[in-house]
C-alpha cells in the first residue's frame, strides 16, 4: 500500500515525488519511458529560473530525478492501463499485470507531439519524418530540412537543426510567428533559416531511402508548391496522454484533464499536474508548480481520509 502513486516522470511528476517523499509519504512514481518527459528532448533550456546561463534538458531531468530519489521516491518503469477505485483505495494496473494499491494518485502523464495526419506521414515516420530534432537532427547532416509550425518548439528546434543542415525551411500557416520574441530574433538572424509563410503541408513523398519532397499549399492564394527536403520535423502542438483515463476523470473538449486550483480532478483522491492538465501555459515552470500543489493537496487528502 502506497500513500501516493505518481503516474508520469516529467518535471511535474518528479516535483510531486520530491514533495511527497519529503513529507514522508510512501511514494511511487511510474514512468512508461524515461524520466524527464519532453524536457529530455530539449537541447537547451533558458527560461527555467536559477540557471542564468541555461541548462541542458537531459541534465535538468537528471538533477530532478536524483533529488527526488534522495528523499525516498521509488521509481518503476511500466505502462499504466487501468485505474480503479475500490472502497476508497485506488488500484493501479500495469500492462504486465502488476498491480499497486494506493491512497491517492497524482496524474502527471504529460502529452505527445500531435501528428499532421497527412498522406505519407506514417509511411515515412522514422525515415525522414520526426517529432524531435534533438533526438534525430544529427542524422541529417548537410541536408535541406523542413520544420512545420511557428511556436517556441518549432523555432527553437529549427535553430538547433541549423547545426547539421545546410538549409532549414520553417513552414507556418500564418504570416507571423508565435514563438517568444528572443527566439524569433535568433531565427530571423540565422542565414540557414528560410520562412515559408501562410502555408500548410499537404503530402509527404519519398523513396526507399526516405523523405524527398514536402507538398505545401498557400492558405491565402491556394497555390500549391513543393519543397525538396531530406527530412521533416513536425511541431504543431501536443495531445494529452489520457488513453487509460477516459471515463474516469472529467476532460475538457480537447481531452485535457479538468482540475481546480488545488490540482484536484473530478474524482476525490486523484490529482493532476503538468501538461496533461487543462491550463493556459504549458512550461517546465508551471509543471513544477503544479507538482508541488498536487503533492500538498494529496498529503492533506490522506490526513483527512485515512
Amino acid at each position: 500500500m502506497y500513500d501516493v502513486i505518481i503516474i508520469g516522470g516529467g518535471p511535474a511528476g518528479l516535483t510531486a515525488g520530491l514533495y511527497t517523499s519529503r513529507a514522508r509519504l510512501k511514494s511511487l512514481l511510474i514512468e512508461k519511458g524515461f524520466t524527464g518527459g519532453q524536457v529530455m528532448t530539449t537541447e537547451w533550456i533558458e527560461n527555467y529560473p536559477g540557471f542564468e546561463e541555461g541548462i541542458g534538458g537531459a541534465e535538468l531531468s537528471r538533477k530532478m530525478e536524483t533529488q527526488a530519489v534522495k528523499f525516498g521516491l521509488e521509481i518503476v518503469q511500466g505502462s499504466v492501463i487501468e485505474i480503479a477505485v475500490v472502497g476508497g483505495i485506488r488500484k493501479v494496473t500495469l500492462e504486465d499485470g502488476t498491480r499497486y494499491d494506493t491512497k491517492s494518485i497524482i496524474l502527471a502523464t504529460g502529452s505527445n507531439p500531435r501528428p499532421l495526419k497527412i498522406e505519407g506521414e506514417d509511411e515515412y515516420r522514422g525515415r525522414g519524418v520526426s517529432y524531435c530534432a534533438t533526438c534525430d537532427g544529427a542524422f541529417f547532416k548537410d541536408e535541406t530540412l523542413a520544420v512545420i509550425g511557428g511556436g517556441d518548439s518549432a523555432v527553437e528546434e529549427g535553430l538547433f537543426l541549423t547545426k547539421f543542415a545546410k538549409t532549414v525551411y520553417i513552414v507556418h500557416r500564418r504570416d507571423s510567428l508565435r514563438a517568444a520574441k528572443v527566439v524569433q530574433e535568433r531565427a530571423f538572424a540565422n542565414p540557414k533559416i528560410k520562412f515559408v509563410w501562410d502555408s500548410v503541408p499537404e503530402k509527404i513523398e519519398g523513396n526507399e531511402s526516405g523523405v524527398t519532397t514536402l507538398h505545401i499549399k498557400n492558405v491565402k492564394t491556394g497555390e500549391q508548391s513543393r519543397l525538396d527536403v531530406g527530412g521533416i520535423f513536425i511541431y504543431v502542438g501536443y495531445n494529452p496522454n489520457i488513453e487509460f483515463l477516459k471515463g474516469l476523470v472529467e476532460l475538457n473538449e480537447n481531452n485535457y484533464i479538468v482540475a481546480d486550483e488545488n490540482m484536484s480532478s473530478s474524482v476525490p483522491g486523484i490529482f493532476v499536474a503538468g501538461d496533461v492538465r487543462a491550463k493556459p501555459l504549458k512550461q517546465i515552470a508551471t509543471a513544477v508548480g503544479d507538482g508541488a500543489v498536487a503533492a500538498v493537496a494529496a498529503e492533506k487528502y490522506i490526513e483527512e481520509k485515512f
